[in-house]
């Protein structure tokens, strides 16, 4: 057996892409586009990991997501920097709901409202003005 992907739907491709790409840092790997399907995949992974992708798929007609996506659980990546890429995120004006605190875990939504785990690889040093920023809705 062998793991292939994560599917999540999406409303926005390029509101998806500016999240997942220019915020997490997630690269695309491939898009497919189906004119008689009237969808289009795009599959994203972690920069020298595209073994492990996350596709998004894109109705064209649209798609009722609904206000459940947190019942798909959530998304974690790894990163070198928890206060770097909360920090990009947050400049690109999304809320960090659940900060990184104890410089190892934080949580923020997608434009989707999918949750996002992001994980420090290693600890870092709780810092200012992280560790006394209170959560924000859920995650």
């Amino acid at each position: 057996m062998k793991y292939l992907h994560t599917m999540i739907r999406i409303s926005d491709v390029e509101k998806s892409l500016i999240f997942y790409c220019n915020g997490l840092g997630l690269v695309e790997t491939r898009r497919m586009e189906s004119e008689q399907g009237r969808f289009t995949l795009i599959f994203l992974a972690a920069p020298g990991d595209e073994k492990a992708e996350m596709e998004l798929t894109y109705n064209w007609d649209g798609d009722e997501l609904g206000q459940g996506s947190r019942n798909f659980g959530h998304l974690a990546y790894r990163v070198e920097n928890i206060y770097e890429t909360c920090q990009r995120l947050l400049d690109m004006g999304y809320t960090i709901n659940r900060p990184p605190r104890d410089g190892h875990m934080a949580f923020v939504r997608s434009p989707d409202n999918i949750s996002i785990e992001i994980l420090q690889d290693g600890n870092l040093e709780p810092k200012e003005p992280w560790s006394s920023m209170e959560n924000t809705g859920t995650w």
